[in-house]
């Protein structure tokens, strides 16, 4: 097939993945033909998340997530056809938010593609959400607001970015802070809406039982009624460097007691995010990892979890232990310290090898499906490069012991430490 389209530039091919533009307006196409099912998965990825959003109105992106389902000019409940309509239709419809990204997505029967094509298109310039929209689904998000305050590791979470990054807007956590969350008003949310939902802040994702022509013709159909934006704000503060340890208590009448370990890592298109993705996986993949037989099979904890967070801007490495009763939060955090310092002195490549195969087949099992994949290309959108979801696998692979001595050496240091501690608090 030829990779020349009437209206596009083809761009590049990996893993069997292509990227085109869409000419118009900048709009980045990636497709993946998958026949091994009648259905397809369209997403789109929006380049605006909490990283995005200023003081005071945190949680923007969140919320325009949920309105963004309340219609658009052409979808709305005026018409037989609103965005919701499809679930009628078989199809599986959600978005999300993070950091770096926001994302929309239908997984429909292939015969709906062009509805869902025509959906995502019209809702990314036309949303028509009111006032009353927002009114009515401020009890949905100040829901999800209460439910995450009743989780240990998520209110620790939450103080450990905050107090990790003061300058930078990672400080700020994704849902937003309550008070902005409770005096968003639909204008502001309008000019945020009209500021990053454009085409050339976007990646439209296809994966699944299409035809590549006929699915390229539609989605210049319908994304070629938009106009590139003139311009599109970026992130320009820098976290200043950690001069020193930090540390943060939550002390709140829930539990378990849970012990949080971060440090600064550089941000995901760094050369060593492939040596501390392994690292987290050597920490605390499976029941033969450092930290489970220290941990977990000592009764010291109940639950671990070792992150290299992945993010556009510098980020995180965060290990969470959920604390047995009656142990001591500094005793599970001196064994999270000691461990990362046996690992300076040596790392066995047979322990390498074991985290890498754990790490890989947790990755393979993650990816099957149209939707499975499309989120993790999604993620790495996010990141600046969907290629690093293309490539990635075979980069863990290349990653040699001394990359995580050296690594561990370099990063997992006092002055790039941020420990929190959440506490059960008695109510006596």
């Amino acid at each position: 097939m030829s990779k020349s389209i009437s209206g596009f530039k083809f761009v590049k091919e990996i893993g069997g993945i292509r990227e085109y533009k869409l000419l118009k307006n900048d709009l980045q196409v990636l497709l993946m033909e998958d026949h091994s099912s009648p259905t397809a998965t369209f997403m789109v990825t929006y380049r605006v998340g909490s990283r995005n959003e200023a003081v005071g109105h945190t949680g923007s992106t969140h919320i325009l997530e949920h309105l963004l389902f309340k219609g658009s000019k052409k979808f709305n409940s005026k018409t037989k056809n609103n965005i919701w309509s499809l679930e009628n239709l078989g199809a599986r419809l959600n978005a999300t938010t993070w950091l770096d990204r926001t994302n929309y997505y239908e997984t429909v029967p292939i015969e709906y593609l062009e509805l869902s094509i025509q959906i995502e298109a019209d809702r990314m310039r036309n949303a028509t959400f009111t006032a009353k929209d927002l009114a009515k689904e401020m009890t949905v998000v100040r829901n999800e607001f209460e439910r995450a305050e009743n989780d240990p590791t998520n209110l620790l979470d939450t103080e450990i970015w905050a107090t990790a990054y003061l300058a930078h807007p990672y400080h700020h956590s994704t849902i937003g802070w309550r008070s902005d969350i409770e005096n968003a008003n639909v204008e502001q949310l309008k000019k945020f809406y009209n500021t990053f939902y454009h085409p050339n802040n976007a990646t439209v994702t296809l994966i699944g039982d299409f035809d590549t022509k006929k699915a390229l013709s539609w989605i210049k159909k319908y994304f070629s009624l938009h106009q590139r934006a003139k311009n599109i704000p970026d992130v320009h503060t820098v976290e200043p460097a950690q001069s020193g340890p930090r540390h943060v208590v939550v002390s709140r009448s829930i539990e378990p007691d849970t012990v949080g370990v971060a440090w600064k890592i550089p941000q995901a298109l760094h050369p060593d995010t492939h040596a501390l993705q392994v690292l987290s996986s050597l920490l605390t993949s499976g029941k033969s990892s450092l930290l489970y037989r220290k941990l977990i099979d000592k009764g010291l904890a109940t639950s671990i979890q070792a992150t290299a967070f992945p993010t556009r801007d510098p980020g995180l490495f965060i290990v969470y232990a959920s604390l047995a009763p009656g142990v001591e939060h500094k005793e599970v955090e001196n064994v999270v310290m000691e461990t990362l310092e046996g690992l300076k002195g040596s790392v066995s490549s047979e322990a390498v090898g074991r985290a890498k195969k754990l790490l890989e087949a947790e990755i393979a099992f993650s990816r099957d499906g149209s939707y499975a994949l499309a989120s993790y290309i999604n993620e790495a959108i996010a990141l600046g490069d969907w290629a690093f979801f293309a490539t990635f696998m075979n980069k863990v692979e290349k990653v040699k012991p001394e990359e995580l001595q050296r690594i561990v050496k370099q990063y997992f240091v006092p002055e790039q430490m941020t420990t929190g501690y959440f506490i059960h608090k008695n109510q006596a």
